[in-house]
């Protein structure tokens, strides 16, 4: 690959709503530990004002916290998706374009923007409860082959599944453009929701898919043999990676399977975002030809630094200590 790549994103701009809370706050809320679930504004907001504490905001979605990522790394990064005519909405839009990113495919909806509360608990386990607000107004005919228009590549988070018209319009659009496209299948829901398209999506149109073991799993119906899922996988796109957490993470292409060693965390903080930024390590080696070793020891750098922190955003340091100890330049 001689080129570097110009990365654009496609999913909801939702702004996270970071909180720390014990395990029994998890009692007082529909819906188990862990996960995601959609809700309601009003049940977003009833749930804020039981915290014990307030959240801490950032910029987020699936795709979002690899776009700004990528963007902070010093790759050439754009978004499309619909931000919302609110205070949230102008910090989304502003926040990405302070990093250099290209705001030009961010819509404007009717509503405020899309928000998602991260439940934190002392395990670092994330429980997420989402309202979309205007990400979810984002209509198929809203997105264009212009959108896609200087990129190489298109990033798209799974949650698009769940509006099938969407997506199928969004990878139409990044293939007329001559854009290659990676999918993170985002969570087992997501998986399970989608059924039989999500293969017709990988084999017709999907160049790498990323999938954490449970989303894994739940596609191939295989347990446990991780270097397994990801092969399967790979028969139908181009690369595949199934991501273990603190075990690692598995590669394959063709029929060449790669194990990715993991870097140990000093300390589980909060797993919100690791698997985002390990897309956004892999995809920044692999749009600048490094191997599949290379471009997972990235990814696996990024993950284990991410949760380390609340939310998704690190120091700038670490950014530069990542690029600097594996010989990458911006």
């Amino acid at each position: 690959m001689s080129q570097v790549y110009k990365i654009i994103g496609v999913g909801s701009p939702i702004v996270d709503a970071i909180a720390i809370v014990p395990d029994e706050f998890l009692g007082r809320i529909e819906g188990g530990k862990g996960g995601m679930v959609y809700v309601s504004p009003e049940t977003m907001d009833s749930i804020i004002e039981e915290l014990p504490q307030p959240p801490v905001r950032t910029p987020g979605g699936s795709s979002g916290n690899t776009l700004f990522t990528l963007a902070r790394l010093g790759a050439a990064a754009g978004f499309i998706g619909k931000t919302g005519n609110c205070g949230y909405g102008s910090f989304y839009r502003d926040s990405f374009v302070q990093l250099g990113g290209d705001h030009s495919g961010f819509k404007i909806g009717d509503v405020p923007n899309g928000r998602c509360l991260s439940l934190v608990t002392p395990d670092g386990e994330r429980t997420m409860r989402t309202d979309l607000g205007a990400a979810m107004t984002l209509n198929p005919e809203e997105v264009t082959p212009e959108d896609f228009a200087g990129y190489t590549h298109a990033h798209i988070e799974g949650y698009l599944l769940f509006n099938e018209a969407l997506m199928r319009r969004v990878l139409e659009c990044a293939k007329t453009a001559g854009c290659t496209i990676s999918l993170d299948l985002a969570s087992y829901e997501v998986v399970g929701a989608a059924g039989e398209v999500l293969s017709e999506i990988l084999e017709s149109h999907v160049d790498l898919v990323f999938a954490n073991e449970e989303e894994a799993e739940a596609f191939t119906g295989i347990k446990g043999d991780y270097a397994a899922m990801a092969t399967s996988l790979a028969k139908l796109c181009r690369i595949a990676a199934v991501k273990v957490g603190p075990e690692g993470s598995y590669v394959a292409e063709g029929d060449r399977i790669v194990k990715i060693a993991p870097v140990p965390a000093k300390q589980v903080i909060d797993t919100t975002a690791a698997g985002d930024l390990w897309a956004a390590g892999f995809l920044y080696g692999w749009s600048r030809g490094l191997d599949l070793l290379e471009c997972g020891a990235l990814a696996s750098l990024l993950g284990s630094a991410a949760v380390e922190v609340h939310g998704s955003v690190l120091a700038d340091s670490i950014y530069s200590e990542i690029l600097q100890a594996n010989s990458v330049s911006p």
